[in-house]
C-alpha cells in the first residue's frame, strides 16, 4: 500500500518515558509475516485514564477497558492490543476471548487482571483467535524494551499507511517532563470518542481522577474533532498511563496541560492525514454561531458531506455545497448572514457571492493539499474547528477490498 501523500517525513523520534517498556511479536491474527500485537507494561503506581468509543455496538474489550479504569494504581499495569480482528460483534465468544487473553497476560506479568487493558483493531464479526495472541505473551514479556514504542505503532496498524507517534517535553519544577504518544487510525473515523486507537505516556505524576478529567476535556477538542468518513467504530480506545516516576506533581498545571494537548492533537491530524484515500488535508473553521454546540454541528455537517469532500477532491471550488451542508446541519442559520471563505479568498458574503469573488482564484487555491473552509453565521459567538480530508476512488476501493 502506497504512502499517504500527506504522510509525515518519517516517525518522531519519541523519548523513552520512565515506567514504561514495550514488545511486539507476529501471532499471525489476520496478518501475516508482520508483527500485529504489542505488549505494554506500566510501573506500579501508574494512574491509567481512557475515553472511548460510543458506538451503542462497541467491542468486548472496549466494555472490559471502561469497567477497569478507576482500578487500584498501586500496582502496575498492562496493555495488549491486537490488529487485524476487533473482537467486536461476538457475543459471548468476544467476552470470553478478552477473558482469556486478560488473565494470560496477568498471569505472565504479575499483575492484576482489572490492571490488564486489552484492545482489538480489524474486521467485525468474526471470532477473535486468542489462542495465537496467548502463546505471543511470555515471549514479548521477556524482550520489553523501554526504546520499543515505534514497533508498538507499527503493530497496531490496519488500513494506515504510516504509523503515527507524537511527543512534547516541558520543564516543570526544573525537571523535564515528558509525553510520548501512538495512535492507528485511516477509517471508520467520525467524533464519539474515540474514533482510532491511541495510546499516551508521561512521566508526571497526577491522580487517576485528575488525569481522567484532563484527557476528556482535551479529547473534546482534538479526537472529537476529526472525521475522515462519518462512521464511528465499535472498537476505538484511547488510554493514558502516567507513571509519575518524575515525581513532579502536574495536577492542575496549565503548561502540562497545553503539551499535552498538542501531543493529542497531532495525533489527531495524523489520523486525518492518513484517512483512507486522502490527498488532501483540511480544516474547517466555523464562527458566529449561535453557540460552540451550534458551530460544532455546522462544521461536522461541512466536513462529513461526500459532495464537499468529493469536489475538495476534483480541486473543484464548488462552495454551493458548502451552502447545502450549513443548511442541513441543523443549527441556527440565516441564509442573509452567511459568508464562506476558501482559505482567504472570499467566495461568498451576507447571503450572496462575494463581489470581487475570482472562480480562477478559488479554483488555484484548491489545488493545495491543505486547505481552510471558513464559515461565519454572523448570528452569535459560537465557534468550532473540526479537520477532515477529502474523499477519492481510493477510499472506495481500500473498504470494497477490506475482507478480501
Amino acid at each position: 500500500m502506497d504512502i499517504s501523500p500527506l504522510a509525515p517525513e518519517r516517525f518522531p523520534d519519541l523519548p523513552e518515558i520512565a515506567g514504561v517498556t514495550f514488545a511486539t511479536a507476529a501471532a499471525g491474527v489476520k496478518y501475516q509475516d508482520r508483527n500485529d500485537v504489542m505488549l505494554a507494561l506500566l510501573a506500579p503506581g501508574t494512574s491509567v485514564a481512557g475515553v472511548f468509543t460510543q458506538s451503542a455496538t462497541r467491542s468486548a474489550p472496549v466494555l472490559d477497558c471502561q469497567n477497569k479504569l478507576g482500578s487500584d494504581p498501586s500496582t502496575g499495569a498492562a496493555i495488549l492490543v491486537n490488529s487485524g480482528n476487533s473482537n467486536a460483534f461476538t457475543g459471548g465468544r468476544g467476552v470470553s476471548s478478552v477473558e482469556a487473553v486478560a488473565q494470560a497476560v496477568a498471569s505472565a506479568v504479575d499483575v492484576p487482571i482489572a490492571r490488564v487493558f486489552t484492545a482489538s483493531t480489524g474486521v467485525i464479526g468474526e471470532p477473535l483467535p486468542h489462542d495465537r495472541i496467548v502463546a505471543k505473551i511470555a515471549e514479548m514479556h521477556i524482550n520489553q524494551s523501554s526504546a520499543a514504542i515505534e514497533d508498538a505503532a507499527r503493530a497496531i496498524m490496519t488500513t494506515d499507511t504510516f504509523p503515527k507517534g507524537a511527543t512534547a517535553t516541558i520543564k516543570i519544577d526544573g525537571k523535564d517532563i515528558h509525553i510520548a504518544g501512538i495512535a492507528k487510525g485511516s477509517g471508520m473515523i467520525a467524533p464519539d470518542m474515540a474514533t482510532m486507537l491511541a495510546y499516551i505516556f508521561t512521566d508526571a505524576k497526577i491522580g487517576q481522577g485528575d488525569l481522567q478529567k484532563l484527557v476528556s476535556e482535551l479529547n473534546a477538542k482534538t479526537f472529537n474533532c476529526i472525521t475522515v468518513d462519518s462512521d464511528t467504530s465499535t472498537s476505538d480506545t484511547l488510554i493514558m498511563g502516567a507513571t509519575g516516576a518524575s515525581g513532579v506533581d502536574v495536577t492542575g498545571n496549565d503548561a502540562f496541560g497545553q503539551a499535552l494537548h498538542t501531543v493529542m492533537q497531532d495525533l489527531a491530524h495524523q489520523v486525518v492525514r492518513d484517512g483512507e484515500g486522502a490527498t488532501k488535508f483540511v480544516t474547517v473553521k466555523v464562527t458566529g454561531a449561535k453557540d460552540d454546540a451550534d458551530a460544532h454541528k455546522v462544521a461536522l455537517s461541512i466536513a462529513n458531506s461526500p459532495l464537499v469532500k468529493t469536489a475538495i477532491a476534483g480541486e473543484d471550488a464548488n462552495w454551493g455545497r458548502v451552502v447545502m451542508a450549513v443548511g442541513k446541519s441543523g443549527a441556527a442559520a440565516d441564509r442573509d448572514r452567511l459568508s464562506i471563505r476558501f482559505g482567504d479568498i472570499t467566495v461568498a458574503k451576507n447571503g450572496w457571492r462575494a463581489p470581487d469573488y475570482s472562480e480562477d482564484a478559488a479554483s488555484a487555491y484548491m489545488k493545495n493539499d491543505e486547505l481552510e473552509i471558513g464559515v461565519d453565521l454572523g448570528i452569535g459567538e459560537g465557534a468550532s474547528t473540526v479537520w477532515t480530508c477529502d474523499l477519492t476512488h481510493g477510499y472506495i476501493s481500500i473498504n470494497a477490498d477490506y475482507r478480501s
